[in-house]
């Protein structure tokens, strides 16, 4: 039996992933509706800023999950080194090891990505951050931690690009192994 849909919370999971299949531009309100069971209306009255608001708020879920599960125990956790190792298998989780594309970064590189500048430019800025703060912390010199950083969310999204280009997994699964050993 299909899951009841009672609030947005149910939603936006399912809208996240019409995102990513078919980017902004491509994820029709016809798509959108299919994938939540409802029809125009019913998506206009959990979102009445239409499609936008939708991936707004997919956006903002996304960034409260790495919030969680990566931005915060990054700055917060004692061992700098387990937070780093943390962060790498959070990013394999969430990007389902390879799986999964980056929705921020579907949304940085489609055409309508100056409506979601801030929430994207955001969620790189405040990643990167949280792991020079911890490569600091793990006593590397502040312009070594900022290359590091940088070249790690290059890692990241290059091999989820790769992954789904060559339809192989294993490419995030290598890369992220390869990063682990270099910033570790």
């Amino acid at each position: 039996m299909a899951k009841q849909i009672a609030e947005r919370a149910d939603i936006l999971p399912r809208l996240a992933e019409v995102f990513r299949a078919h980017g902004y531009e491509g994820a029709t309100l016809s798509l959108l509706g299919k994938a939540c069971g409802l029809g125009k209306g019913s998506l206009y009255h959990f979102f009445p800023g239409g499609k936008e608001q939708m991936a707004k708020e997919v956006l903002a879920e996304i960034d409260n999950w790495f919030e969680v599960n990566v931005f915060a125990p990054l700055l917060k956790t004692e061992d700098p080194k387990q937070a780093v190792a943390d962060m790498i298998t959070a990013t394999e989780k969430y990007f389902w090891s390879g799986k999964r594309v980056c929705l921020v970064g579907v949304v940085a590189l489609g055409v309508t990505r100056d409506v979601f500048a801030e929430q994207v430019h955001s969620y790189f800025k405040r990643w990167g951050d949280a792991l020079i703060s911890a490569l600091q912390r793990s006593g590397l010199a502040p312009a070594i931690a900022e290359r590091k950083s940088e070249d790690a969310m290059v890692v990241i999204q290059g091999a989820l690009v790769m992954a789904r280009a060559l339809n192989d997994p294993k490419v995030f699964i290598r890369a992220m192994a390869d990063l682990r050993e270099r910033l570790l």
